[in-house]
């Protein structure tokens, strides 16, 4: 029998954001499109910091994906001279990347552009607007300091 009971308020948030994020995601397609990226090559791009070097295992593990995987996506956005991949200086097997000036230029529209909030957020008040990023920010907060992020200093 199936149980009837109501989400709890974190529970039913979160359900909200999930619904959010997934009814956004036709635009997240369309803006990888318009940059002649795959999705995983945009988040990858986005990931990676312009004045930081870090290893490719530390880009796999953010992507969630087998380290197999990032090479395909890496070579990609280095044909497109987006990013560099070098051999690492205490550990030649260990392949680094970094993010070059023309990564540097196309990243910073690309985060310009996914900070255009959608519609349903836009059309919120002023108010409205302060107290979902205060709250949001409370929560990323809370989520940062349960977990290091892989691709913080190395």
């Amino acid at each position: 029998m199936a149980d009837n009971k109501e989400p709890s308020p974190a529970g039913e948030a979160w359900g909200l954001i999930v619904g959010l994020f997934f009814s956004s995601r036709p635009r997240f397609f369309q803006l990888a499109q318009e940059f002649d990226l795959a999705p995983m090559q945009l988040r990858a791009l986005k990931e990676l910091q312009p004045d930081r070097e870090v290893p490719m295992s530390a880009l796999a593990s953010v992507l969630f994906c087998d380290a197999s995987n990032v090479t395909g996506i890496v070579d990609r956005l280095e044909a497109r001279g987006l990013i560099e991949r070098r051999p690492s200086a205490e550990d030649r097997r260990v392949k680094m990347l970094r993010v070059t000036p023309e990564g540097e230029r196309v990243r910073a529209q690309l985060v310009e552009r996914m900070s255009e909030p959608p519609p349903a957020i836009a059309a919120l008040s002023a108010a409205d607007q302060r107290q979902l990023r205060d709250l949001l920010r409370k929560a990323q907060a809370a989520a940062d300091a349960a977990a290091e992020p892989a691709l913080s200093a190395r």
